[in-house]
């Protein structure tokens, strides 16, 4: 348990408890509205935020909430209005933030590419006290928002047709999901990094899903496995001085694997004995305890 005794392992663990709980927290709509990769787009929007906070000499935590909020916005805009040259519009919107982030942090006269990469790719040394105090505000946040109001984003995420006939405020949902998914990208970039948030999002879901049946099972088991995998990369990190992103990443595969090979025989399993069940119901006992298909002759 030494790694416990650093104050920067201390502040690292505490900002991946906190990443581990809100980036499946927010992907599980993600994946219910079918925008898996929402996040990574967002991360590419955040950088410049990020090269901004460098060259105004402010946080880049908090820089980077307001630039990816303002992103994701005009992403959702875009979604629900950009008919025809939508998929252009966000093109843009990606690549020009990523180019934004790279010439603005080289542009600051404290910023360099060394910074850089510890937001793209994750870092634990650098997550300041500051760092968790952001983080630590902006997780309260995406914590009230998707537990709180978990059956109204449910409702919009699988249907918006009828989550908008039973009288839910459809577009203000929305927007709320993805500056949501904003602020959870910038929650997690200290910890995973920005270009690989969008897995944690997503793959720690789509492991959930392979055992989970009901939203709710789905939602405790998806935040676990987040908390689990990002632990454990953090510790991993420490001890084989690998960087922390990719190693919580490769574990939430794994992770994702494994379910998936425990998940494909016992759907069988359940198959089998549903297939059984029916075949029993559809068969009606004859006087006698005999049963029609004691009486076929082959």
């Amino acid at each position: 348990m030494d790694f416990l005794e650093p104050a920067f392992m201390q502040r690292a663990l505490l900002a991946a408890v906190l990443v581990g709980i809100t980036a499946p927290a927010v992907g599980i709509y993600l994946v219910q509205r079918r925008q898996a990769l929402m996040g990574d787009g967002i991360g590419h929007v955040a950088m410049t935020g990020v090269g901004l906070g460098f060259l105004l000499n402010s946080s880049p935590v908090w820089m980077a909430t307001v630039v990816a909020v303002a992103g994701s916005v005009a992403m959702e805009l875009i979604r629900a209005y950009g008919k025809t040259r939508g998929d252009l519009a966000l093109a843009l919107l990606f690549y020009g933030g990523m180019a934004g982030g790279v010439l603005l942090i080289n542009l600051s006269p404290t910023g360099s590419n060394a910074n850089l990469s510890s937001y793209l790719f994750g870092s634990l040394s650098t997550v300041s006290t500051e760092d968790v105090t952001a983080i630590s505000v902006l997780a309260a946040f995406v914590v009230l928002v998707t537990v709180g109001l978990r059956k109204q984003l449910f409702a919009v995420s699988q249907d918006e047709e009828f989550a908008r006939v039973t009288g839910l405020p459809v577009r203000l949902l929305n927007l709320l999901i993805a500056v949501t998914a904003a602020v959870t990208v910038t929650v997690a970039m200290r910890v995973v990094g920005l270009l690989l948030v969008s897995a944690l999002m997503v793959v720690p879901v789509a492991a959930a899903q392979q055992l989970s049946k009901s939203f709710r099972a789905t939602f405790v088991a998806a935040v676990a496995t987040g908390v689990t995998v990002t632990l454990a990369g953090t510790v991993t990190s420490y001890y084989q001085d690998v960087p922390p992103g990719a190693t919580i990443v490769l574990y939430a595969i794994g992770v994702f694997v494994l379910l998936t090979l425990l998940a494909t025989p016992l759907a069988k399993r359940r198959a089998r004995a549903a297939r059984a069940a029916a075949g029993d119901g559809c068969a009606t006992p004859l006087p006698g305890g005999r049963r029609p298909a004691d009486d076929v002759k082959v």
